[in-house]
């Protein structure tokens, strides 16, 4: 496997740590209380041995930690650091996502609570300036200080034959963007099209990954309904490829991962590859993802999930 030299990018390195179908799987049980081995085990259906490789990837980069319940037991528990809990905006705006599209009678089961107000919320993403509803067509990007190259491992990795409905949970509440986003090349592709990448070798350009394995994220994209597609050559035949309102629905999941890789995977202490400007006030964006009826910021601590 050969390295290359990319355009430094927060999403990227946020998806090189955590966007493995897994390890998102893994980090959501935690967030809504499951464990322990035993635990995560038995919700994600996953293997004992890509459990322990997970678990073991997720403590060395810092997202998880491992201690013992008790001195008798010494069976082992695993809690959220201050890095993952920091994910818990990507977790919501994946729920108002997934509810947005994906509406069932298992997903219409899990209410989330705001105890502040004590209202049943669906959580919304606005402008940390003027307030608005954050749509990724109003975000414009320019360089930051941290605008370097990153090296990234070429990898020619098909995807996860998991089927959203083999999960086991009845919490996987945001499964099916699991299924889009946990894989990284696919995530990948999502990220460029909202910088305006639209055609084969714009992608390409971009990023370390054998064309058959990018033909085949752009058609299970276009299969998803996140992109559609349009020749714009006959011969030979090519075409280019535009986010549906199912993609621009997407917008704030990946820039909580911006956001939450700027802070957390700088290892230079550069600062942030790119800059995002709101052009509606033209401030710098900073997403916030508050209540949707008394409009505070949502904290993990302030949420409770229910069961129905």
């Amino acid at each position: 496997m050969s390295d290359l030299l990319t355009r430094a990018s927060s999403i990227n390195r946020a998806l090189d740590q955590i966007g493995d179908k897994w390890s998102l799987l893994i980090i959501q049980e935690v967030f809504w209380g499951i464990n322990t081995f035993s635990g995560m085990l038995e919700a994600t259906g996953v293997s004992r041995g890509v459990l322990s490789d997970r678990l073991k990837w997720l403590q060395r980069i810092g997202c998880l930690r491992k201690r013992t319940s008790s001195p008798e037991s010494r069976r082992a528990v695993y809690h959220l650091t201050r890095k993952s809990i920091e994910l818990y905006d990507s977790a919501l705006m994946a729920i108002a996502w997934e509810r947005k599209h994906y509406r069932t009678p298992s997903l219409d089961a899990v209410q989330l609570m705001h105890k502040p107000c004590g209202k049943l919320i669906n959580p919304r993403m606005i402008c940390g300036t003027c307030g608005e509803d954050v749509d990724g067509r109003e975000a414009h990007y320019l360089p930051g200080p941290g605008a370097t190259k990153d090296v990234r491992e070429k990898k020619v990795r098909r995807r996860s034959t998991l089927s959203v409905d083999e999960v086991p949970s009845e919490r996987s509440v945001y499964r099916n963007l699991v299924n889009l986003v946990g894989d990284r090349w696919t995530a990948n592709v999502i990220a460029l099209a909202y910088h305006g990448q639209n055609r084969f070798e714009e992608f390409h350009k971009e990023l370390p990954v054998a064309t058959n394995i990018l033909s085949d994220r752009l058609r299970f994209l276009v299969e998803q309904g996140v992109f559609g597609s349009r020749a714009y050559q006959q011969r030979p035949r090519r075409f280019e490829y535009y986010l549906t309102e199912k993609g621009w629905d997407m917008y704030p999941f990946f820039l909580t991962l911006l956001q939450w890789g700027d802070k957390w995977c700088d290892p230079e202490g550069k600062g942030a590859p790119m800059v995002v400007t709101h052009e509606s006030c033209g401030n710098h964006l900073k997403g916030r993802v508050v209540c949707d009826h008394c409009g505070e910021v949502l904290l993990a601590h302030d949420v409770d999930i229910y069961l129905e």
